[in-house]
């Protein structure tokens, strides 16, 4: 089976998050702050094992870490701007 590539994984990703605003709002807007926060405190514990200790994990790791703080926040940023500012659960 073939590894899947990072651009690959970030297009996933995005078409996930893009399908969660769609559909809910209200639960892509908890998701994207849940996730986001997950991954960054993921990348910061991460990163500094790797200042203390180099470690063997591949480069691709942080910028999928990276992309994946990034991503979440990219998605919520368009659907936002595409709806004018206004989600349905803020009203």
């Amino acid at each position: 089976m073939r590894r899947l590539r990072l651009f690959e994984l970030f297009l996933i990703q995005f078409i996930v998050y893009l399908l969660l605003w769609l559909w809910n709002d209200y639960v892509a807007s908890f998701m994207t702050i849940i996730m986001t926060a997950i991954f960054t405190g993921i990348l910061i514990v991460a990163s500094i094992a790797e200042l203390i200790e180099k470690s063997k994990v591949p480069r691709s790791y942080f910028i999928f870490m990276i992309g994946s703080i990034l991503i979440p926040l990219l998605v919520g940023l368009i659907y936002v701007g595409l709806m004018g500012g206004k989600l349905d659960w803020l009203e």
